[in-house]
């Protein structure tokens, strides 16, 4: 019991911000995994780099804030692995029709 109230009133427990923005931010990584299952041509290749760019951002600013948040800290490295994962399926998806339309126009 003494565990659970130290955890309730610690300065990144569920009274504060620092734990319900981390919760929430974890819909970014769950709808990255469920994407995961689409096709290629459904991903935008500028939203999919602008939350790469957000998670790397946001991974620093939990780092460096104090307390150190690191709730926040998995939570935005787990959307930069899943972000980069997509990333690297819409560019390869866009080398694939760039080879296929240079063997049309061939």
């Amino acid at each position: 019991m003494n565990s659970f109230r130290a955890f309730w009133n610690s300065p990144v427990g569920p009274k504060t911000t620092h734990f319900w923005g981390p919760m929430a931010n974890w819909g970014f990584v769950i709808s990255g995994v469920l994407d995961s299952k689409k096709p290629p041509d459904a991903i935008s290749g500028n939203m999919t780099a602008v939350l790469c760019v957000y998670s790397i951002l946001c991974m620093r600013f939990a780092w460096m804030v104090r307390p150190r948040n690191h709730l926040l800290l998995a939570c935005h490295a787990s959307n930069e692995s899943v972000q980069l994962y997509q990333l690297s399926r819409w560019l390869k998806h866009q080398r694939y029709l760039s080879q296929k339309e240079e063997n049309i126009s061939s």
